[in-house]
């Protein structure tokens, strides 16, 4: 039967073992997740920006609520490309054979782009924001006396949302050969999305202009590749279209 044949029911049928399947997975990624969290948590409290802070448990839960905190987000890790491959297998029968291979190479490349995302606020945002803050603190004769649960969080909050903000390029040219969107759409909304960058880089970077600098030119050049790839995709996807009018 093929996909346009399909019932609602039968719709929501194959979504739901889908989304079994995901949830599966993510059971034995956070399985793996809790081998994986202690020695990620040692590496990450031994780092050149941990060691310049005494970091302190102030509830007895607040070990146990980061080993599974990080447990959760390396189980999240694993199961990306599983959650990308179910998305992929749900809508490709509604794509052209060609679209389908070139849409299924995505998912290696998203979760490159994920892992790039993490990579670059780790090691370069996140270390500039932990020496300002330091520097701040003792110019202001205050003595930091940091919470190991609220390290982890700022972390977080620094680091997972640049994993999927490194995602527009994939996410671009994923709606352009869907044909939900195109490079003119993207070009004329150019000055809002710019803005919208702008609000998200402040609302993550502390307040000051080197470090919202450093998060917001990055933006603006994925935002100006993601119109470069998304012109990519719409040449080939009208190229596919009149490919598949001359053999109809």
């Amino acid at each position: 039967m093929s996909r346009q044949d399909m019932t609602i029911a039968e719709h929501i049928g194959e979504l739901r073992k889908r989304l079994i399947l995901v949830v599966a997975f993510f059971f034995f990624a956070m399985v793996a997740g809790f081998f994986l969290a202690e020695p990620l948590i040692r590496y990450l409290q031994h780092a050149d920006e941990a060691k310049e802070l005494t970091m302190n448990a102030f509830r007895v839960t607040d070990p146990l609520k980061i080993y599974f905190q990080v447990a959760f987000v390396i189980g999240v890790i694993l199961t990306s490309p599983v959650i990308l491959y179910q998305l992929w297998a749900f809508i490709s029968p509604g794509l052209l054979d060609k679209e389908r291979k070139v849409t299924l190479s995505y998912i290696p490349i998203s979760v490159l782009l994920f892992l790039a995302g993490l990579s670059f606020s780790y090691f370069i945002l996140f270390p500039y924001i932990i020496h300002f803050m330091v520097n701040l603190s003792g110019e202001l004769n205050i003595e930091q006396v940091i919470g190991i649960n609220e390290y982890f969080q700022f972390l977080f909050q620094i680091t997972i949302p640049f994993g999927f903000l490194f995602q527009l390029p994939v996410v671009t040219l994923f709606f352009t050969r869907l044909g939900l969107i195109t490079p003119l759409f993207l070009s004329k909304i150019r000055r809002y999305a710019y803005f919208a960058l702008l609000v998200i880089a402040a609302l993550i970077t502390p307040p000051d202009v080197m470090s919202h600098l450093m998060v917001t030119v990055p933006l603006f050049i994925l935002y100006e590749i993601s119109i470069w790839i998304s012109k990519i995709g719409y040449k080939k996807a009208q190229a596919a279209e009149r490919e598949a009018e001359i053999h109809q």
